[in-house]
């Protein structure tokens, strides 16, 4: 069971080094591609450049972490968007989420949030030119629950069942389900009960769902979804920066959604935390 934080709000990673164990992968969010205000195509990690300096000690931080072992991927699109531009003009965009890989070589996948319509055709070519330029490259994608629930269209306007089922959705590794508002056991065993295999998909939650009081609630829902599906592919959290049960110490989500793992024990069907 993997642990994930997507980490958009670059605060720092320093209460997260004594738990790096409980840690298995950050992606760094969020990449989009647009217009400068002079005209220039340009790819954004957020509002500025990638190189721009004052990204340079989050940088040197994940880069630090993915060298104790921590998984690093990379965000494109999400609320922002990013695909309509890549899209329109890939031959001009592409190239530069290729040399933002190559510059970064501790960048160990991609993480495909796609929140805007496009063509199921050109994710598809998306994700065989990624994997014909890096071909050890981890891809994931970000879909909302309801669009692995059933097998109507996701944000992108199309079926994540007919991508998976195709040539390229094979490659995908796993899925983040946007489980946010249905953080739960139910929603897990509805999404396998639609053909989708446990081992690849990852609940998340947003920071936000639970307090202090309400998260032993959440560890509840993951041990049942562990001792139904033990090959259950994980949990993330958006984001890091304010992360339950502690928003001062978000290091202590990753830390308690892996003891919650390790401390499971079963007697009599019911589950207990040591």
């Amino acid at each position: 069971m993997k642990t994930l934080y997507y980490y958009q709000t670059f605060v720092g990673l320093h209460k997260l080094f004594p738990h790096l164990t409980d840690i298995d992968v950050i992606t760094v969010s969020s990449i989009h591609f647009d217009e400068s205000k002079e005209g220039s195509k340009n790819i954004y990690l957020n509002d500025n450049l990638p190189d721009d300096p004052k990204f340079d000690d989050m940088w040197r931080e994940v880069e630090l972490v993915s060298a104790q072992g921590v998984t690093i991927m990379l965000m494109v699109g999400g609320a922002g968007g990013a695909y309509t531009n890549l899209f329109k003009d890939f031959k001009t965009y592409y190239p530069m989420l290729r040399s933002l890989l190559q510059s970064k070589s501790f960048i160990q996948g991609v993480d495909l949030d796609v929140e805007e319509l496009v063509n199921l055709s050109d994710i598809q070519m998306l994700i065989r030119t990624l994997k014909q330029d890096f071909p050890d490259l981890l891809l994931s994608m970000a879909p909302i629950a309801e669009s692995l629930v059933s097998d109507g269209p996701g944000m992108g306007g199309f079926s994540y069942k007919t991508l998976l089922n195709s040539r390229e959705g094979s490659q995908i590794d796993w899925l983040n389900a946007q489980c946010y508002g249905s953080f739960s056991y139910e929603t897990v065993k509805r999404i396998v009960k639609n053909g989708y295999d446990p081992a690849k998909i990852v609940m998340g939650m947003l920071s936000g769902q639970f307090t202090t009081a309400t998260f032993p609630n959440a560890l509840k829902e993951v041990q049942q979804i562990l001792l139904k599906y033990p090959t259950f592919g994980g949990v993330f959290d958006w984001e890091y920066l304010d992360a339950p049960p502690d928003p001062q110490d978000p290091s202590q989500w990753c830390k308690r959604m892996k003891d919650a793992k390790e401390s499971l024990w079963v007697q009599g069907g019911d589950t207990i935390l040591e």
